[in-house]
């Protein structure tokens, strides 16, 4: 009974891994039919792709081909258009530099023209000169000396208003005398070659003061030069220069029983320059653009005597040189009058 119990068991079992084992490989088979479809599927899928990427390629391809191409013709046009733009550049170089060549042909004429027109009047200003220093001078002396003769000989038969008169025909012909010496001064400061060298204007500057100094002994006047002040520029038209320069500072405070005068080196705008100071008369800055005029006066003759020569020389003298040259002031508290004096290479 048992075994028979167990064959029967037995048989089930084999029953049940025959149809476990069956429906095992129905499932294999499902699945494995499943993928297969998948493979096909993604086969497929994959040719489409390649083949759509394939004539996307193309496309971009062929889309890049024509850009390539417009390109290429857009750079021959610019290359073109470059080289007919250089050709119209070349040309019209051309014809600036022939318009420059002949320019510079009629500045070189008009140059030496005009350097022949100067050489002339340089030639004509030194007969005036000489006929100035002589034929001048001659009546000038005359009407001086026969004036003096009479105030020393004839006195006598004069009176008093007879003898103010040949005064003043004296003093006339003085100041004639001198103003014909300051307008023969300021006429050479043009004329003749310059001759730059390192110059010391500290000692200049005593020296000119020491001059001034000894034509009147008695006045009491201090003068102060900063020490190792130096120039490039021509000693003889410097010394002429701090000459007028120093000589108007010494006239315009002789008025007073002590005055000061400097010579000394400052800064303007970042410039060196040279300034003259004193402690004179001084002026009306609105009158100031008349100091360097010839023949311009801010004080008559009874308040301080001059010919009105003096800074107008020393502006040309400064101005030769490159420098320019002014003047500051207060009416009763002095002036100062400032110049520069660039060097060879125009740095001042």
């Amino acid at each position: 009974m048992k075994i028979a119990s167990l064959e029967q068991q037995a048989r089930d079992l084999a029953d049940f891994v025959e149809g476990l084992r069956t429906e095992t490989q129905s499932q294999a088979d499902t699945k494995i039919a499943l993928l297969v479809k998948k493979a096909k599927d993604l086969a497929v899928f994959v040719e489409e792709l390649r083949k759509g990427t394939r004539s996307q390629a193309e496309t971009e391809i062929a889309a890049l081909g024509q850009q390539a191409r417009d390109l290429a013709v857009s750079v021959e046009a610019v290359r073109e258009l470059t080289l007919a733009h250089s050709n119209s550049r070349i040309a019209a170089l051309g014809r600036s530099e022939m318009l420059t060549s002949k320019l510079n042909e009629g500045l070189e004429r008009s140059v030496l023209e005009r350097t022949r027109q100067l050489e002339a009047a340089n030639l004509e200003l030194e007969a005036f000169c000489f006929s100035v220093s002589h034929d001048l001078r001659t009546p000038l002396r005359a009407l001086d000396g026969f004036s003096r003769e009479l105030l020393e000989s004839h006195a006598g038969q004069l009176d008093e208003q007879g003898m103010h008169y040949l005064r003043r025909v004296r003093a006339g012909t003085q100041r004639m005398g001198n103003l014909i010496d300051d307008l023969l001064k300021l006429s050479r400061v043009t004329r003749g070659e310059m001759r730059r060298e390192r110059v010391d204007l500290t000692a200049l500057a005593e020296t000119v003061f020491a001059g001034l100094r000894d034509l009147e002994p008695g006045r009491t006047v201090s003068f102060t030069a900063r020490p190792g002040m130096f120039a490039e520029c021509d000693p003889t038209l410097m010394c002429l220069a701090l000459e007028n320069l120093l000589a108007n500072a010494w006239k315009f405070t002789s008025k007073k029983p002590v005055a000061a005068i400097t010579f000394d080196e400052t800064e303007i705008e970042g410039q060196p320059a040279f300034v003259v100071r004193d402690d004179g008369a001084g002026f009306d800055m609105a009158y100031a653009g008349k100091l360097f005029g010839a023949f311009q006066r801010l004080h008559s003759d009874r308040d301080f005597a001059g010919t009105g020569i003096g800074l107008a020389t020393v502006q040309r003298i400064v101005r030769r040189h490159g420098g320019r040259v002014w003047a500051e002031g207060v009416v009763g508290r002095g002036a100062a009058l400032f110049f520069t004096m660039p060097g060879p290479e125009g740095d001042a």
